[in-house]
């Protein structure tokens, strides 16, 4: 038995505790001719993963524990398990190292902590023409042999049924993979949902947490004026507290105020406690302020954005009347210039002016007795009554048509009998009937805007 620099790990483990399923071994010869380097390939099971210390020993037929190897070689770990090369493989046993008798020997997988995971069949070492010797064995390595044999049976057999088991198991996994993939999928879209939302909070309570900050600075300025206060009610304590002093070395009288001072003493401790509770109920209360104000400040705005609005129709309204005003005045110039026109044709025509039983009102009295065709009446309605003296026995009103005599027509009565069957506009003295109030009131109100 040849031994190498380092010794591989075995195990007392029995036979029976071993597994022969997990490694197979492929192509192996029924003999290997002596001084020739031996190759023993073998094929990984899909469940089993080969670990570094992992190595596979040339064993006598019918040892008991991997200690009884001949010699050994360490397995090489495969790059990929998952591809199928992975799966085959192969060491190769120098010449030198090899047994120089003919027994039987046989190859077996033996993992890191000892335990065989595999085994061949039997082999020997003997040239290939010796056809002709015999072999010469006991009966009771027969028996183990076959009993051996019996045995290799029976776990091949429960390898068959414990593959098929395993494909089957393999397909169900496969399936319940492909499922759980798809949920993990799904979680990990849910995930990154969350994860946003997560940013988004973490974000607002960032914001809140500012804003907490500065509340809290805050609180602690209004403490610090409470802690100066308190210092203050302090002194003033301490002050009493030596007026009570000064009180106690007076007569009987002053012991009375003593009592007295020490229950406003009292009282003070009182009240500074309420003070502070107190300073709490204003801290909310400022708060509450603040967010009062906050709305406020919001409704002002809107209120500045109507007032603005307001202000711009109240200029534009300004900029009609002036306009409306400048319209008044030039059409009163013009007025004036008309009748002074009027007066200068009737002096023409030798009329006086205020010896007409019908004048033509001026422009303070609103424009009420004009004709509606006319402005400023008809400058020849004079030289019409002077010539025809019987038509002036019987006045028309301008505006209501009614009848009125000539011995009552005159400017006053004229005025009062106009003020109430007449609505005058202030703004451009147009004149509606009474009965037409309506009208008079939107045309008013056209002017305002």
């Amino acid at each position: 038995m040849e031994e190498t620099i380092e010794d591989p790990p075995t195990s007392a483990i029995l036979l029976d505790h071993c597994h022969f399923s997990q490694v197979i071994f492929n192509s192996v010869e029924k003999f290997y001719v002596p001084g020739g380097d031996v190759t023993c390939y073998y094929t990984l099971t899909q469940h089993f993963l080969p670990r570094r210390k992992d190595w596979i020993g040339i064993f006598r037929v019918g040892w008991k524990t991997t200690r009884e190897y001949y010699t050994f070689m360490w397995v090489t770990l495969p790059v990929d398990l998952n591809s199928e090369s992975a799966k085959q493989q192969e060491v190769q046993f120098k010449a030198y190292y090899l047994p120089k008798d003919d027994e039987y020997y046989q190859f077996c997988y033996v993992d890191q902590d000892g335990v065989v995971r595999g085994a061949s069949i039997p082999f020997q070492f003997r040239p290939e023409n010796e056809e002709d010797i015999l072999v010469v064995t006991t009966q009771g390595e027969v028996e183990e042999i076959e009993q051996h044999n019996k045995e290799l049976c029976k776990e091949n057999q429960k390898l068959k049924d414990s593959c098929a088991s395993l494909q089957k198991q393999n397909s169900d996994m496969q399936a319940e993979l492909q499922k759980k993939q798809e949920e993990l999928e799904a979680l990990k879209s849910i995930s990154k949902k969350l994860e946003q939302k997560v940013e988004e909070q973490k974000d607002q309570w960032e914001t809140e947490l500012l804003q907490l900050i500065e509340q809290n600075q805050k609180m602690a300025s209004e403490n610090e004026k409470m802690g100066v206060r308190v210092d203050q009610l302090q002194a003033q304590l301490s002050t009493q507290e030596k007026e009570m002093e000064t009180l106690v070395q007076g007569d009987q009288a002053k012991t009375e105020q003593l009592e007295h001072l020490k229950k406003e003493n009292s009282r003070l401790f009182l009240s500074l406690t309420e003070q502070r509770e107190q300073q709490k109920k204003l801290e909310q209360a400022v708060e509450e302020m603040k967010q009062k104000q906050t709305a406020a400040t919001k409704k002002q705005q809107e209120l500045a954005d109507q007032n603005f609005d307001l202000s711009k129709r109240l200029s534009e309204n300004k900029i009609i009347y002036d306009a409306l005003q400048r319209e008044k005045e030039n059409v009163e110039r013009e007025n004036d210039l008309l009748k002074r026109e009027n007066s200068r044709l009737l002096s023409y025509m030798g009329l006086d002016f205020d010896s007409l039983p019908y004048q033509v009102p001026t422009s303070d009295q609103g424009g009420a007795g004009q004709n509606p065709r006319l402005a400023y009446g008809n400058p020849y309605s004079g030289i019409q009554e002077s010539s025809a003296p019987s038509l002036l026995s019987i006045k028309k009103c301008p505006t209501c048509n009614s009848d009125l005599a000539d011995d009552v027509f005159d400017h006053t009565l004229e005025q009062q009998h106009m003020q109430s069957v007449c609505l005058n506009c202030p703004i451009c003295d147009k004149i509606f009937p009474a009965k037409e109030k309506q009208i008079f009131e939107d045309h008013v109100f056209c002017h305002t805007l």
